[in-house]
């Protein structure tokens, strides 16, 4: 049973939450966006009213995330005064108690989300590592796990590129991931994802170790103005793989963007590639390869702002022994975190998209240092 002082501290989280978040403010910006809404031309410019939209809506999820988060600790101090009459059980009282933790945290971890891109979807690659088939493996593991993250927090997902393995995995696949908060929340998962099992593919069954690599970038929007010089672009044309049909397989609608980037400081030159084979039209792949490159500079631009990160810079490890950030250990049911030292012992909910720990872990970690840049 909780007790008078755990009731106290949380009123006083929920009230220090109606501070930070400035409640008042954003109600009356609200109102003031959702009278632009009601303008009897507001609907003849399409694009320029989706963003209004989009931005009223941005700030009433924070008003409603507050409002939800304010009934339930009211509810949750009108149990305790019911247990004290008998109205109510300790159990049903500590189970209000839980739910109002939780729904306090979430709406606090967001708060942490302040950086212009948080608030952006996201574009994440993954690549296998050294290792064949077993690297292979692993990398579409991760992939699994990040779709059952995206289902699970109701993300939209659309795989962009997907290389399958020699025998069995991939080695390559780009998702990019629509909905609240998609980079603020999986920008944890850049790096070197380290898996430790007893692998099926060896006959002696003897203990591998496999590394995969996780580069997660901000998916920009045609309201983000990112330079690209038209004149370091180069466009290869090839056959889609896979199923889909004779116009896939036949014909070249899969794309290859090669970008010559010159780093601005060291005037080092670098090649971005990227590879579209989504669509069955090669124009369509183009305007998206196009857009995952604008991503991709927009994100390098981000690292120049804050390059002293370790978490940001961790992405740019090879895929080797020490550069992990995470520990995947299979037979000890271990996944561990090397940044944040967080751990756990439910491997199967962790591969199952459960990373909300992990996450959480992440963001009490880094966000502060983040926030001050």
């Amino acid at each position: 049973m909780i007790t008078s002082d755990q009731l106290k501290e949380t009123q006083d989280r929920v009230e220090a939450l109606h501070r930070y978040l400035d409640i008042p403010a954003k109600e009356m910006q609200l109102a003031e966006e959702k009278i632009r809404t009601q303008d009897p031309d507001f609907w003849s410019d399409a694009k320029r009213a989706e963003e209004q939209m989009k931005k009223v809506k941005s700030i009433e999820k924070w008003v409603t995330g507050y409002k939800e988060v304010k009934t339930m600790i009211d509810e949750l101090a009108l149990a305790f005064d019911y247990y004290k009459e008998e109205l109510v059980t300790e159990e049903e009282v500590d189970a209000t108690y839980a739910k109002t933790i939780e729904s306090i945290e979430a709406l606090e971890l967001k708060n942490m989300l302040r950086e212009e891109e948080d608030s952006m979807d996201c574009v994440l690659k993954i690549n296998s590592g050294a290792g064949g088939t077993e690297a292979q493996d692993w990398a579409s593991m991760l992939m699994r796990m990040y779709l059952r993250y995206a289902e699970a927090n109701g993300y939209k997902v659309r795989i962009s590129n997907l290389q399958d393995g020699d025998e069995a995995g991939i080695k390559t696949c780009t998702i990019e991931m629509e909905g609240d908060y998609a980079y603020g929340y999986l920008k944890s998962e850049n790096g070197v994802h380290r898996l430790v099992r007893v692998s099926p593919y060896n006959a002696q069954g003897k203990r591998m170790t496999s590394f995969a690599s996780v580069f997660v970038t901000p998916l920009v929007d045609d309201n983000i103005e990112v330079e690209v010089d038209p004149s370091k672009i180069s466009w290869d044309l090839f056959r889609s793989g896979g199923a889909g049909g004779q116009n896939v397989n036949k014909v070249e609608t899969g794309v290859r963007l090669r970008y010559q980037y010159t780093d601005p400081d060291t005037g080092e030159t670098e090649e971005i590639l990227i590879e579209n084979t989504e669509s069955r039209k090669q124009l369509e792949n183009r305007e998206n390869a196009m857009r995952l490159l604008r991503s991709q500079l927009y994100d390098r631009a981000l690292q120049k702002r804050r390059e002293a990160q370790a978490a940001i810079e961790a992405g740019k490890k090879k895929i080797e022994w020490g550069s992990q950030i995470r520990s995947y250990v299979f037979d000890d049911r271990r996944v561990k975190d090397h940044r944040t030292g967080f751990q756990t012992s439910d491997v199967q909910g962790v591969m199952d998209g459960k990373l909300d720990g992990f996450i959480k872990a992440y963001l009490m970690e880094y966000a502060s240092t983040e926030n001050k840049d």
